[in-house]
């Protein structure tokens, strides 16, 4: 049965820069808005660093946008995913792929993905608001908190608020599987690319 190709996105460096520009904010506010550093901030508006989807959520919330707005994703339409139709993305530049299974309605403040890690990958340190729920599908993966060094195993889990430092990497030589649940807003309530009514009407059909 064939699986859906990875929807990529436009070039993330120019789309954050007008989006800035258009807020009137500098890179330092944009930092301080964000919690991303000032030097890796001005690395993704020149396309040289590809941010993990928490990172780029800390940027979109901070420009007064969604996740969404970059990497134009459709809403989906009710709570069923089928495993082989569930939507699929990357960001720009990343070897990693989204596979989200989450849903949208009303009240909801959760999101979930099952998040495909080819080997060698290594994520940025990151910290932002919420909680975090990494669950171990396939492969190995370690897991990095504040410092320490965690070795997830298929059926490892670690649970842990999202404002303590943390990334993770892939040297087990092989992909791996997680899945990802947690509390950051990715996709509620956003308008699309355009930021328009008519955009926000297609996402709801």
């Amino acid at each position: 049965m064939s699986q859906s190709q990875p929807q990529t996105t436009p070039t993330l460096g120019p789309l954050i820069r007008a989006r800035r520009r258009q807020k009137s904010i500098t890179l330092q506010d944009l930092s301080d808005r964000s919690g991303v550093s000032v030097g890796y901030l001005s690395q993704l508006e020149r396309d040289n660093a590809t941010p993990t989807l928490g990172t780029l959520a800390q940027i979109a919330k901070a420009l007064g946008v969604g996740v969404d707005y970059f990497i134009a994703t459709p809403r989906p339409a009710d709570a069923l995913t089928v495993a082989d139709r569930r939507m699929r993305f990357s960001i720009d530049g990343s070897s990693v792929v989204y596979e989200r299974i989450g849903a949208e309605f009303a009240g909801s403040e959760m999101s979930s993905f099952i998040i495909h890690v080819p080997a060698g990958y290594r994520s940025e340190t990151m910290s932002h608001a919420g909680e975090e729920i990494v669950y171990v599908l396939e492969g190995s993966v370690v897991q990095l908190l504040e410092g320490e060094e965690f070795r997830m195993n298929p059926g490892d889990s670690l649970h842990y608020r999202g404002n303590r430092p943390h990334g993770w990497y892939n040297d087990s030589g092989a992909p791996a599987k997680l899945l990802w649940t947690g509390t950051l807003e990715l996709f509620h309530g956003l308008r699309g690319p355009t930021g328009s009514k008519e955009a926000d009407a297609n996402q709801q059909r």
